[in-house]
Parts: structure tokens; sequence; C-alpha cells
């Protein structure tokens, strides 16, 4: 599954569920700065997607993957973010856009980082794939999970 490049336009505040060119449910939210409620709201939305999808059972998985980079995305940078998730015949595609040029890694946290640091090493744990996808300004970092069972 692929994604067209998302402009350095960011969409309008509003959420919105729609279907792109293709006829695929897609779920687009503008992230503000440092807004972790989005957090949430956006794992609600996604589950309904999800529910949608016929595959709410994926929903866990999904949920858990998009707070990773949702929350990175409000953390690690200063900026507004962009997330869209695109349910495709084979699979679902969620990406993250920020504004920020600096490149995540993956890295194993230390011992007295008990809860930050994991993120990413849950994401290449348990997607299907995974990657960042360099943009003329910032990056997006997207991972996919098949339609296979969970």
């Amino acid at each position: 599954m692929t994604m067209g490049a998302t402009s350095a336009n960011a969409p309008e505040e509003t959420a919105e569920t729609t279907t792109d060119q293709q006829d695929f449910p897609q779920l687009r939210r503008r992230l503000g700065r440092s807004d972790l409620r989005a957090v949430s709201e956006v794992r609600r939305a996604l589950r309904e997607l999800l529910r949608q999808w016929g595959r709410p059972d994926r929903s866990e998985i999904a949920e858990l993957l998009t707070s990773e980079l949702v929350t990175n995305a409000l953390v690690h940078t200063d900026r507004d973010a962009v997330f869209t998730a695109t349910v495709e015949p084979d699979g679902l595609h969620v990406e993250v856009r920020d504004f920020t040029a600096r490149s995540p890694t993956v890295r194993v946290p230390g011992a007295d980082e008990s809860t930050h640091g994991r993120g990413l090493l849950l994401v290449q744990s348990l997607a299907d794939a995974w990657g960042v996808r360099p943009h003329a300004v910032g990056k997006s970092v997207w991972f996919e999970l098949n339609g296979g069972a969970a």
C-alpha cells in the first residue's frame, strides 16, 4: 500500500472522515502543537473507522501504534502534525506527518526509562510494515497492518 505525499499545507482544523480518489475510507485530522488530548480523540476516531472496515479485531494494535506515532509527533516537535488513516482492500495505512526534519530513531530504552522510549520499538515489533518518508518540509512516520487476523 502506498499513499501520496501530503502537501506542506495542513488541512483545516476540523476532523474529517472521507473517501479519497480511490474510494477508500480515510480519516484525516490536524493535530495542534503539543495537544496531547488529540491522542485519545484520534484513537476513538480510528476505532470507528476500523469498525466500518469490518475489522474491529485490528483496533487494539492499530490504536496502540497510532498513539505512539501521534504522541511522538506532539512531544518531540514544536509544531502541528497531520494524522491520516486509510483503509485499503489489503489493510490499513496510518501515517503521522510532522514538519520537523529530525528523523526518529528506534532505541532500546535503559532500565531508568520505564515509561519512555519504547514507541518505535513497539511499531517495529507489531506493524506489518513501517517507515519514515521525508518531505520537502518535515517527514511522515507510517505503519501498515494487513487485513489478516490479529
